[in-house]
């Protein structure tokens, strides 16, 4: 609180109001009172601290200074009366010469209003509307000006946090794609049109906009009143949800979940009608597609539980007739026919038992540590009877070191065991099948080749096709379900992994490939491989600075920042982003453009004000990428332009062209 003597010093020197007289534009008059009225009005001026009241000689100096000058400004009296004042004025001010552009137009037009950043005493910012009124004397003539400023930081703020809302939802609407979402007016005319409405129903927003929204019901739909019986119910209900089918602009049908909600102002009034389509034809024939899928392994599960049961007294026969030592040579061959006919016959009904429990969801992985040579192994061990009557030749090639996964040991013997079965039958006899095992950074690699029959290019996908057989047509003999590759495929993946088949083509023999992760503790780390927040080769990180006022998207950023190897550190405003800037020093600066307080353009101007970042790259972020926006960003004096979110191939480009930049410049500064 200014002191009495100080007040009443500047009491003395405001400019007594005109009693009675409209002399002067933009001066105000009084109505006649005496002294005490006077000193009363003056006093109340004084006091008044929501509110910074102060008087300006023509020269802009100060000659008065009200309690709320000191409580907004940070400045006494003392401090201030007889300063210009333009030290309350932003550098960019300064140097646009805004503070005369003021005075000159509340000189020319008796009053000047404004909004715009302002700068206190410890330098801090606030957001300020200003008004600069002309006062004259009883004459007319100028005498200096009253000038009024209101901090507005905290409405600014508001109106910023309302406005990037709004902003984040039409962008949130205008970029959803797999809904059609529009609004209606109260008539049911379309109002509003999104992407996602363009594709679904085929109209462009100028085609559709102001036409009723029957237009995409079928005629029997019409003509039953439905449409309007819709916004009836969500008028009643509020909301008001349907399936069926709607026309698409060229007349198409598809089948559609409707949404429609009533909107109503804060009095109640309906002001129309929010509408959210989805396009169902293809959930509607998946979900036709699973409930026949379901049946049809129902029926195989059934199948293959039906046919085990003739086959334990079958296997059980034979072993009978393994332990008579008195069978003829023809019976002994007639045995041995049948257990290697019935062992065929147990092992596809366990893959149509496998593939029903698959395709239903029940089978479970015993999940434990895995060395792959106890794969290999056990694989040739049951598949060896059978590349022994055929002669062929199997051959192992595997690394020193253990390679180990987690799985279920039983199910990856089944899978290679198929894959060396196949390639036994379908390889002529007294060839060889290589078997190769190979460790990667993160998975091992497990190889299956054959000097078969070979694929043909354009089948190589659909031999995991379930019943799919390849051969058939051509070489009926080998028999089989078509199973086996799809059980195999479908157990791999349950692993975590993959299975691709490769061939030259028919004759050239074929290659089955399956991929599988590694146990983490038994991974094995590459030079190239670097764990996330391992340090870089020296001198190849960067530093990157992100300043973004949604925590999520700068937080993330930064997390995939540093996942490339580069130094990444996160501001949430522009404020204490300058603040990290001036210590960090960063290569690159991302800045988002819509922050409260100090927006992109402002944190730009400021950094490229200090020579230390003279040689950083900035890059603005935002949610718009129209070319003007880009245009706009550009010519503020940003280098680059990337619309959010951001993709991650443009980010790569960015961080290697600011690398490239560096090490030509020689700028490169070690890493804290």
């Amino acid at each position: 609180m200014l002191d009495q003597a100080t007040r009443q010093q500047e009491i003395d020197t405001m400019p007594k109001p005109e009693t009675g007289s409209t002399a002067g534009h933009g001066h105000v008059p009084m109505r006649p009172g005496d002294a005490s009225d006077e000193l009363l009005y003056r006093t109340l001026v004084q006091e008044i601290e929501d509110c910074a009241i102060f008087m300006l000689g023509l020269d802009g100096r100060i000659r008065t200074w009200n309690a709320g000058a000191q409580k907004i400004k940070g400045y006494t009296a003392d401090d201030i009366i007889g300063e210009h004042f333009s030290r309350f004025y932003t550098p960019d001010a300064l140097a646009r010469g805004w503070p005369d552009y003021e005075l000159e137009q509340a000189l020319a037009t008796g009053r000047f209003e404004d909004e715009g950043w302002r700068v206190r005493k410890d330098g801090t910012l606030f957001w300020a509307n200003v008004v600069i009124n002309l006062l004259r004397d009883p004459s007319g003539k100028p005498m200096g000006f009253a000038k009024l400023t209101r901090d507005l930081t905290v409405r600014r703020q508001e109106e910023e946090r309302l406005r990037q809302s709004e902003e984040r939802f039409r962008l949130l609407i205008e970029a959803v794609k797999d809904y059609a979402i529009f609004m209606l007016d109260p008539d049911g005319n379309v109002a509003s049109w999104n992407s996602g409405a363009v594709e679904i129903k085929g109209y462009r927003p100028e085609e559709i906009i102001g036409r009723h929204f029957s237009v995409f019901y079928g005629p029997e739909d019409v003509a039953a009143g439905k449409p309007r019986r819709e916004l009836e119910l969500a008028v009643r209900f509020g909301r008001v949800e349907d399936e069926g089918w709607r026309v698409r602009k060229d007349g198409s049908l598809f089948w559609a979940n409707v949404v429609i909600s009533a909107m109503h102002d804060s009095s109640g009034r309906l002001r129309g009608f929010a509408k959210v389509t989805r396009d169902m034809s293809a959930r509607r024939r998946i979900d036709e597609l699973e409930r026949s899928s379901q049946h049809v392994s129902e029926f195989l599960a059934t199948l293959a539980h039906e046919l085990r049961n003739p086959l334990a007294p079958l296997r059980n026969a034979v072993g009978v007739m393994q332990l008579e030592p008195a069978l003829t040579p023809t019976l002994a061959s007639c045995r041995d026919m049948i257990d290697r006919q019935t062992a065929q016959l147990a092992r596809l009904v366990d893959d149509l038992l496998d593939m029903g429990r698959i395709t239903t969801g029940k089978i479970e992985l015993r999940v434990a540590p895995v060395d792959m040579k106890d794969v290999v192994m056990h694989s040739i061990e049951a598949v060896r009877p059978l590349a022994d009557q055929r002669g062929q030749v199997i051959e192992v090639r595997s690394p020193q070191e253990r390679l180990v996964v987690e799985g279920d040991l039983a199910r990856l013997v089944q899978v290679l065991q198929n894959l060396l079965n196949n390639a036994s039958k379908f390889s002529p006899a007294g060839s060889r099948i290589v078997i190769e095992v190979e460790g990667e950074a993160r998975a091992v690699l497990l190889r299956v080749t054959d000097q078969g029959r070979g694929i043909a290019a354009d089948a190589l996908e659909r031999v995991f096709t379930l019943f799919a057989q390849e051969d058939r047509l051509l070489d009926p003999t080998h028999n089989g379900l078509g199973i086996g590759l799809t059980l195999c495929r479908s157990l791999v993946e349950l692993h975590g992994g993959a299975i691709l088949a490769a061939s030259e083509g028919r004759g050239k023999g074929s290659t089955f490939t399956v991929r599988l992760p590694l146990a983490r503790q038994h991974a094995c780390r590459r030079d190239t491989d670097r764990l996330p927040g391992e340090q870089p080769a020296p001198g190849g990180a960067l530093r990157v600075l992100v300043i973004d006022d949604n925590r999520d998207s700068a937080d993330s950023l930064a997390m995939l920042i540093g996942l490339k190897g580069h130094e990444a550190r996160v501001a949430y405003d522009g404020a204490h982003g300058l603040a990290i800037a001036r210590e960090f020093l960063p290569d690159l600066v991302l800045v988002d453009l819509a922050m409260p307080d100090f927006d992109g353009f402002f944190v730009l101007r400021e950094l490229r004000a200090q020579p230390a970042f003279h040689s950083a790259t900035t890059a603005a972020m935002t949610g718009f990428g129209q070319e003007q926006d880009r245009e706009r960003s550009l010519s503020a004096g940003f280098d680059v332009h990337l619309v959010k979110p951001v993709d991650i191939a443009l980010l790569d480009e960015l961080l290697a062209s600011v690398s490239e930049r560096r090490a030509a410049s020689g700028t490169a500064r070690p890493l804290p």
